[in-house]
């Protein structure tokens, strides 16, 4: 009887935590580098912070191109093209990072990220040095969400 017991208790855990992970939108590999499934609720989030970004300004994009998604502990690396209306883009690719604060996406400025030497090195083709001063600036930013760097 005692076993039987047991043995109910075990799979009641089970099913509680198969239920959680599961209603509460969270995955056992949530901590491991992924990229959002189109329509998912964590890249619509994404992306919503994404708009708000681009929100400023008269020309608001339409709708945006996803050339690149990366979501890593809480950090995601996302690089876009806006588009307008019709499917055309309106502006240059842009890569945007995120920090999911309490279940919010806030951005963080890319172009902010103090490096010496050459100005041309950024987040459009992220070099080592370029990663390094990031992780300074932000510590936390795991660099397998970032797209691998040319030099």
């Amino acid at each position: 009887m005692r076993i039987m017991r047991s043995l109910s208790l075990v799979l009641l855990g089970s099913v509680v935590s198969i239920f959680s992970f599961t209603v509460l939108g969270q995955s056992p590999s949530a901590d491991q580098l992924h990229t959002p499934a189109k329509g998912s609720p964590e890249r619509q989030a994404i992306l919503d912070a994404v708009r708000n970004e681009y929100k400023e300004g008269a020309d608001h994009p339409a709708e945006f191109k996803v050339n690149y998604l990366k979501v890593h502990n809480g950090w995601a690396w996302i690089n876009v093209t806006p588009l307008d209306a019709s499917g055309k883009s309106v502006a240059d690719p842009a890569p945007l990072l995120f920090y999911n604060d309490n279940g919010k996406w806030t951005a963080k400025d890319l172009n902010d990220v103090q490096i010496e030497g050459d100005a041309h090195e950024g987040p459009h083709s992220p070099s080592r040095k370029y990663i390094a001063a990031l992780q300074k600036k932000y510590p936390g930013v795991p660099t397998d969400i970032i797209p691998k760097a040319h030099k």
